[in-house]
């Protein structure tokens, strides 16, 4: 397994093509040897532009499914009749049957050697369930619950899923969650992370208000005005989405 000195990790672009442009145009993530997309690519208003974009960036990236892909590709073939997120009918619309065959083969998972942190092994929420919630203040068994599958050699797991960075030990392991390029919660701006020989959080800024008119006068969803001001503003904050996520780590059960 190749060692590589820089990845740069990508995670819940969920189809905000200026997001992610900005993000694409860093010196950093142009230099990075690899770059790693966490899942949630193209749910969102520009599906089949992010997906154009991100091919376009050809082997040096490296593709894991998350819930939002999965439930594309199953609303796609008709496995299921309804998305959660209201944007996600659209989007799954939009793709090409060539885009929906990509996104159902991708991995939920993947291992990578990085310099200064060994063997990290990259998931959409957790190793072992794409819709499995895990937060910073998540309580040691938890953690224990989701990590008992992973190898000892991993010294290191970055997940995304719940759209807000952090970086803290778990069981003496490093868990990173870049946040989220297209969808940020507590913040505005893209967030991604810069891997190799440490762990650096970066949020790329770039200009919200046309990037909003852009998406409206691009998208023809009938939501998305408010959908671009919501997500793209930041609207939701940390502490309204911890409380929201809250429970669903487990951490209202009886002991």
């Amino acid at each position: 397994m190749p060692t590589y000195d820089r990845v740069a990790v990508l995670s819940d672009i969920h189809g905000v093509l200026p997001a992610l442009e900005a993000v694409l145009a860093e010196p950093a993530v142009a230099a990075a040897d690899r770059i790693v997309l966490t899942g949630d690519i193209t749910a969102g208003p520009q599906p089949t532009e992010v997906f154009a974009l991100l091919r376009k960036q050809g082997e040096r990236v490296a593709w894991i499914s998350g819930n939002a892909d999965r439930e594309l590709v199953e609303y796609r073939r008709g496995e299921r009749e309804e998305i959660p997120d209201p944007i996600g009918p659209y989007a799954a619309a939009r793709l090409a049957e060539s885009d929906v065959e990509f996104l159902a083969s991708l991995p939920t998972t993947l291992t990578l050697t990085v310099r200064g942190l060994g063997e990290v092994l990259f998931c959409h929420a957790t190793p072992r369930d794409d819709e499995e919630v895990v937060l910073v203040d998540s309580r040691p068994d938890r953690w224990t619950e989701v990590l008992a599958g992973v190898p000892e050699s991993v010294r290191t797991i970055v997940c995304g899923h719940t759209h807000m960075p952090y970086v803290r030990l778990a069981h003496g392991r490093l868990v990173v969650n870049p946040g989220s390029v297209g969808m940020p919660y507590g913040r505005p701006g893209a967030h991604w992370c810069l891997l190799g020989p440490g762990t650096d959080l970066r949020v790329t800024p770039y200009d919200i208000p046309a990037a909003a008119r852009r998406l409206v006068a691009e998208c023809d969803w009938p939501g998305i005005t408010e959908w671009a001001d919501y997500y793209l503003s930041a609207r939701a904050t940390d502490a309204e989405a911890l409380a929201a996520f809250g429970p669903r780590d487990g951490r209202n059960r009886p002991a």
